[in-house]
């Protein structure tokens, strides 16, 4: 069986405050919330159709919690593909998703940078088809 990404653990600092965000906002869906007890949640999001999402894993310590939003440095880390950049961009704008790069054309596609609730920052993508 080839190897693949399953999923990416992203740091939250409450579970339903990441729910609102990635649901309410990005229109993903909530693939699984399984309570695991302590508190713990197996919560997994996904934009709708997907095959891999993130597993909102809640901060544990002053390490990770640290961490929560910065998990890349700054960078753009995650990529949101869509088939339809025009549309998403609008949406998101009109859900108050925080975009601080507009949208460019690139050799690539067409992209954006917005930031999630936490700051990390995800590249809307509309790729070039080949």
């Amino acid at each position: 069986m080839p190897q693949r990404l399953n999923l990416t653990a992203l740091l939250v600092d409450e579970y339903d405050s990441a729910l609102r965000f990635f649901v309410d906002k990005l229109g993903f869906e909530v693939r699984e919330d399984t309570y695991l007890g302590n508190g713990k949640r197996w919560v997994v999001v996904a934009p709708q159709g997907a095959v891999n999402g993130l597993l909102l894993a809640r901060a544990v310590g002053k390490r990770q919690r640290d961490a929560i939003g910065d998990q890349s440095g700054g960078r753009v880390f995650l990529f949101l593909e869509t088939d339809d950049f025009a549309r998403d961009h609008l949406a998101y704008m009109q859900r108050g998703v925080r975009f601080v790069e507009g949208p460019r054309h690139e050799p690539y596609g067409i992209v954006a940078v917005f930031e999630d609730l936490y700051g990390n920052r995800w590249d809307l993508i509309e790729p070039t088809l080949a």
